[in-house]
């Protein structure tokens, strides 16, 4: 391979790979009420599963995260549960009293199949903090320009 043609193939590359992560504002708090809660679910970037966008679900609200995004679901101060299903499904519920969470989307690989397994997990607001500045929010569906926002 000479030296133009891999100077191509990097460049491809590396457009590639940005053309898979989240694009939009850089993480900034959300504006809650104070008889309301916060849960952010934020999706550091990983290429290994930068194609899958399974919907997230957060109380009456859905959001489909890409790699290097993140969503603000603002919910009641209230048991709530929130989720996330591909095949599969992973579940964790909040007593979301008024106050911050944050869970990280993550993707386990089941064996032979190679498909993501989505994952929710909670994340200390110091390690979040550190791990969301790099993150984006997830504001429109890329397919449709739509916002993901669920119509409950």
């Amino acid at each position: 391979m000479n030296r133009a043609s891999a100077t191509t193939l990097l460049l491809a590359a590396a457009l590639f790979a940005a053309g898979c992560a989240v694009q939009g504002q850089p993480f900034r708090k959300a504006t809650v009420p104070a008889d309301r809660s916060v849960i952010y679910v934020y999706r550091p970037y990983h290429y290994g599963s930068s194609a899958l966008r399974p919907p997230v679900t957060c109380g009456d609200e859905t959001a489909q995260i890409g790699p290097g995004g993140y969503h603000a679901f603002i919910v009641p101060t209230a048991k709530v549960v929130c989720r996330v299903q591909t095949d599969s499904a992973d579940e964790i519920e909040l007593d979301a009293q008024p106050r911050v969470h944050y869970l990280r989307e993550e993707f386990g690989w089941s064996g032979t199949l190679s498909l993501g397994q989505p994952q929710l997990n909670p994340i200390d607001a110091d390690a979040a903090q550190n791990e969301i500045q790099s993150c984006c929010v997830q504001e429109e569906n890329p397919a449709s320009g739509a916002p993901i926002r669920s119509p409950n």
